[in-house]
């Protein structure tokens, strides 16, 4: 058990005993967490947070049921991952990427980047996000929490409920359908980029082969 889970749980010990600054100090040590894992699945700043309340509100009423042998973190995960999926099948048409919200993942302008490094990150962004939204619920989940969020599948395994080797063969489909959504998305942009290029030239002249991105 390492230093983090260890001092969650003397956060957890100190709200069961009736210390609200505990909570207090749980939430703020996790409240980022609990956002961009509702995130990486919605895609939506405004239904993210009400997600993260939300999981929050729950942590807090099944607190004496917490199972201290596992880390608050795999806890939180499956509760927000679980609320965020919820939301998804109630809100059928739900917002698209948020591009403001994805800025506040991207370097800092001081870091001494090219020009044009962080307008390119945000671009590359916001397409990751747009296919991520087509993506089935199921491949959705897996690909945003070991792709985007790092997690190993036997975590996974451990917030979604499904086996192990369920999660690696979901992992596959679903990097296997990002390709495929990705090379569509390019070949669209490519298109209207021709489109706009050829509206433009007053001679009329085609606009240059576009080559289409890939990202393996």
């Amino acid at each position: 058990m390492n230093q983090a889970t260890r001092d969650d749980h003397e956060l957890i010990r100190a709200c069961l005993d009736g210390s609200t600054e505990a909570f207090a100090g749980l939430v703020k040590r996790h409240e980022q967490r609990a956002f961009w894992a509702a995130y990486r699945v919605l895609g939506d700043a405004d239904a993210s947070r009400d997600v993260a309340q939300e999981a929050f509100m729950r942590v807090w009423r099944a607190l004496e049921r917490f199972d201290f042998s596992m880390a608050f973190t795999t806890w939180l995960y499956r509760i927000c991952v679980n609320l965020a999926i919820d939301h998804l099948r109630r809100n059928k048409r739900h917002k698209g990427a948020d591009i403001d919200v994805m800025r506040e993942t991207l370097p800092d302008e001081s870091t001494g980047q090219e020009p044009g490094h962080d307008e390119t990150a945000r671009e590359m962004t916001r397409k990751v996000h747009l296919v991520m939204q087509t993506l089935d619920e199921k491949y959705r989940t897996v690909l945003a929490l070991r792709d985007l969020e790092g997690l190993s599948s036997k975590q996974i395994s451990d917030i979604t409920g499904i086996t192990h080797a369920t999660v690696r063969w979901r992992l596959h489909v679903a990097r296997k359908k990002f390709r495929e959504g990705w090379e569509q998305l390019e070949l669209r942009l490519a298109a209207q980029r021709n489109t706009l290029s050829d509206n433009d030239d007053p001679d009329g002249a085609a606009a240059p082969h576009l080559q289409t991105a890939d990202v393996r």
